[in-house]
């Protein structure tokens, strides 16, 4: 299904040609996904397990307690010592991306919340499709979630980026949410396979006790990754004056002239950021922050990008 073209410039809409356009983006993210040193999951990264499997590594000579499978004999035979190939284990490690599409990232002063989080998720899934990985989804709106079952196919993800576009147009009529955080993560939790790298694209603003221990047992299996999505209005409101506000269903006058409004304001995104950081510390989980004003890709590349070294922050 192709874009309309009132779909295609309509700047609350997640543009379903950019968010393909992002593949070629992706393929500069050679560092992804990266895994946690304690686990030995790989699609097409090798780890340092070996055993019997597809991919051949090398031929040594024959030690006591070798499977006596895996002896060369055109080696043993050249060589008059018995001789065995060493094979370095591939295992799976699927990607799943769950993208945050409620009424609340409904919002944002330059781009939607919404937006940039389904060009987040997009550029995601192409980059774990170019890792070799099989690449799944979960979407969650107001009232509906999707899934994409992982498979390591260019039609998957184009399947997940017309879900995005599909949701992100739900925002345009705006209804009372279903799920909180705590059922998104719990869903995820149940969908996601041992050993799975999982990346959590939301902007965290009902991140809570509940939450925390959805992502515990999360933590348990698989690689956590989170990706906040945030407004500059979020940190800071606007210059002093008057302005109109609503939810979608209520609205109201806002006077952010009042220095204790503007105080606690900041004091709210700040606390929950700080817990958000902090618990992925403990978690051992990735964080990345997206400004919906700067080009996600660059977030992306600094993470996971040919000149990135170290752990992300």
């Amino acid at each position: 299904m192709s874009e309309s073209p009132e779909q295609a410039n309509h700047p609350a809409i997640a543009n379903l040609a950019e968010m393909v356009r992002l593949r070629y983006g992706a393929r500069e993210l050679t560092g992804f996904p990266r895994v946690q040193a304690r686990q030995m999951m790989a699609g097409g990264h090798r780890s340092s397990f070996r055993g019997r499997g597809m991919d051949f590594d090398e031929v040594r000579i024959y030690q006591p307690g070798d499977d006596v499978r895996t002896i060369d004999w055109r080696v043993t035979a050249k060589t008059q010592t018995p001789h065995t190939k060493i094979f370095r284990e591939e295992r799976e490690r699927p990607v799943l991306v769950v993208c945050d599409l409620r009424g609340p990232m409904f919002f944002g002063s330059q781009r939607l919340k919404s937006v940039v989080a389904c060009e987040v998720a997009a550029a995601l899934a192409w980059a774990g499709l170019n890792a070799n990985d099989r690449v799944g989804s979960l979407v969650f709106g107001a009232q509906h979630q999707a899934e994409v079952k992982p498979r390591r196919s260019h039609h998957a993800v184009l399947q997940f980026i017309h879900q995005l576009r599909d949701f992100s147009q739900h925002l345009l009529q705006p209804v009372r949410d279903q799920f909180s955080l705590a059922d998104i993560l719990e869903e995820a939790r149940r969908y996601a396979l041992p050993g799975t790298t999982v990346f959590i694209v939301s902007d965290f603003h009902d991140f809570g006790e509940n939450c925390e221990r959805q992502l515990f047992e999360l933590a348990r299996h698989s690689n956590l990754n989170f990706c906040h999505i945030y407004d500059t209005i979020e940190t800071e409101l606007p210059a002093p004056a008057i302005y109109a506000v609503t939810d979608g269903e209520q609205q109201q006058l806002l006077n952010t002239a009042n220095s204790t409004l503007r105080s606690d304001f900041e004091q709210a995104f700040l606390d929950r950021s700080q817990r958000l950081k902090r618990f992925s510390q403990q978690l051992s989980a990735g964080l990345l922050a997206f400004n919906t004003a700067e080009p996600v890709m660059t977030v992306l590349a600094q993470a996971f990008g040919k000149r990135r070294k170290g752990r992300r922050s």
